[in-house]
């Protein structure tokens, strides 16, 4: 019994050891790699910092404001641009042959130019010439060459008619919310049936003044009694101290 035993435990043994030996031989490889352990998490690190800095996406740094040029960035040819107030009701209309932008200046340069401007109580201006300078919103603008700027006849609350006014001249700057009107070049003004030229112009429909400056002279057509009880509206004319002689007989041609 003891030797039949003792042969089946040999027999185990004999069984176990090759397993042994193979663990043993994992350990041992696990000892030598756990030397070198924090060398390969170093350099795993280092790899994942790596693909983290390559794939991360780059923000562009913001560029400094570039200065706007003096060059245009858009044109338009047979335009109309509409322009409307916080009610919703028309307030400017600029039609044109051709126009070019420019955005240094926020200026509007339009060949063969006509703005019409519409006040708050329907009253219209229109302003035509052979070039037009405009800004943003069209309130301001320079005329030149055959230059025309014309407010219709109306009436006020009181039911008071004003005549129909226009100016005529090489070159107007209009300044359509204001309603004014001036220029350093000589100006036919038409109010009505009358006419006056001045070689210097300006004009406030608000304040009711017309100051003509140089050679100044100007028709006037009579009118009836009645109508001339009625003339208290008329603008007042500010002539200079000492006017050039002119022939009131001769008819002045627009």
């Amino acid at each position: 019994m003891t030797t039949a035993t003792q042969g089946r435990d040999a027999g185990r043994t004999g069984a176990r050891s090759p397993l042994k030996k193979a663990w043993r031989g994992v350990l041992r490889v696990w000892d030598s790699m756990a030397i070198y352990m924090p060398l390969l998490m170093m350099g795993a690190l280092a790899l994942g910092t790596y693909w983290l800095v390559r794939n991360t996406p780059i923000f562009s740094t913001s560029e400094a404001p570039r200065e706007a040029s003096h060059d245009v960035d858009y044109f338009m040819r047979k335009f109309t641009v509409k322009t409307f107030d916080e009610n919703g009701q028309l307030k400017s209309e600029i039609y044109g042959i051709e126009a070019r932008h420019f955005p240094d200046t926020d200026i509007l340069e339009i060949d063969q130019a006509r703005i019409r401007s519409i006040r708050p109580d329907g009253r219209v201006t229109t302003a035509t010439a052979n070039r037009a300078y405009s800004n943003g919103d069209g309130s301001e603008v320079q005329l030149t060459g055959n230059a025309r700027v014309i407010r219709d006849a109306s009436k006020d609350a009181s039911g008071k008619e004003t005549p129909r006014m226009e100016f005529r001249g090489e070159f107007l700057h209009a300044f359509l919310n204001d309603e004014r009107v001036k220029s350093h070049k000589p100006v036919l003004l038409i109010r009505g049936t009358d006419q006056f030229v001045g070689d210097t112009f300006a004009y406030d429909n608000l304040d009711q003044v017309a100051d003509l400056k140089g050679r100044v002279h100007g028709i006037l057509i009579p009118r009836s009694a009645a109508s001339a009880a009625s003339a208290a509206g008329l603008p007042t004319l500010t002539l200079p101290a000492a006017p050039a002689p002119a022939s009131p007989a001769k008819p002045v041609t627009p």
